[in-house]
């Protein structure tokens, strides 16, 4: 992770194709990848790095220290600032503004593979957009966004993730009968379980037992509460734990991903409750303000079971 895009190897050699830049382009950099198209009235200041294959729209301008890798879409009017780094495959909409720390330093913006950049958004600097998230047009980016998320709004807040599907997932289980048949969840492994309710003139009351409604023996709970709507939680896998999530309160939407498929759930009744096992990503987002999230784990805090970073969790399920 966090590696740097390497300079093209037949920057601005004889092997690149002259008209591939506009004759009112204004190309300042020796360091431009074969095959890369820069159209008129394109700016590209010296010490910049375009990989191959990029394509550079009319008044785009690039500073300095931005290093683009390869097959990138920077569509017109889009401004490329600062200390900036875009992996491959990335797509910026028209007058987009991706800007990254001025001045010397470490610190850098960076915009990660397959990511989308919407037409008009921004992205402040020292941020980091993550692979495959989507950035929706206008949104204005002021916190890292997570690998596959989709944001928008300004401030960007995400609204959902990218292949994930919303039918019948995320239908409101509490509008559900209690007959009907949970959704069978693609991601291999993570479950919904219907819990039994008993209600009489004292109330309601909803209740699980072990090897019945829980497939494993609990060692811990704890209690996610007052979570402001903006705020993701999760983002981690866990190697030997298992999750059981009741929301007892409220609603709050869960994402369960394997590296190569995704799910999404709404939770919004203490009547269900979703398995999480070991080696599922998960993530919590658009908590309600009154949500109330009951975890049931396998085991007592590990720090060494957690496995943080997108990245890292895709190179262990490949491995």
């Amino acid at each position: 992770m966090n590696q740097p895009i390497q300079t093209p190897s037949d920057a601005n050699n004889d092997s690149a194709d002259p008209q591939a830049r506009h004759p009112q382009a204004l190309v300042e950099s020796d360091q431009i990848g074969r095959a890369t198209r820069i159209r008129a009235f394109a700016h590209v200041l010296a010490g910049a790095v375009l990989g191959e294959q990029v394509t550079v729209g009319d008044h785009v301008l690039v500073d300095g220290g931005v290093r683009v890798g390869d097959r990138v879409s920077i569509a017109a009017g889009a401004r490329l600032l600062g200390r900036l780094q875009v992996e491959d495959d990335v797509a910026v909409g028209s007058n987009a503004t991706l800007s990254g720390p001025e001045g010397s330093g470490s610190a850098v913006t960076r915009i990660r593979r397959s990511a989308k950049i919407g037409a008009n958004a921004a992205i402040l600097p020292g941020l980091t957009v993550g692979e495959c998230a989507v950035v929706g047009p206008g949104a204005v980016v002021t916190r890292d966004v997570p690998p596959n998320a989709v944001v928008e709004g300004n401030p960007a807040r995400i609204v959902g993730y990218v292949d994930t599907p919303n039918v019948p997932i995320t239908a409101p289980l509490a509008a559900a009968r209690h007959s009907d048949a949970l959704p069978t969840l693609r991601v291999a492994g993570a479950a919904l379980y219907r819990l039994p309710k008993l209600v009489d003139l004292r109330g309601a009351l909803s209740f699980g037992e072990v090897g019945t409604h829980l497939p494993f023996q609990p060692k811990r709970f704890f209690v996610v509460y007052d979570v402001p709507g903006k705020e993701v939680r999760g983002e981690h896998a866990h190697k030997e734990l298992h999750q059981f999530l009741v929301c007892l309160k409220g609603s709050c939407r869960v994402v369960v991903d394997n590296g190569t498929v995704r799910d999404e759930v709404v939770l919004d009744t203490p009547e269900i409750g979703l398995h999480i096992p070991p080696m599922v990503w998960g993530i919590q987002y658009m908590y309600t303000e009154d949500a109330l999230m009951l975890v049931l784990a396998s085991d007592v805090y590990q720090a060494g079971d957690y496995i943080r970073d997108y990245g890292d969790y895709i190179a262990a399920v490949k491995s």
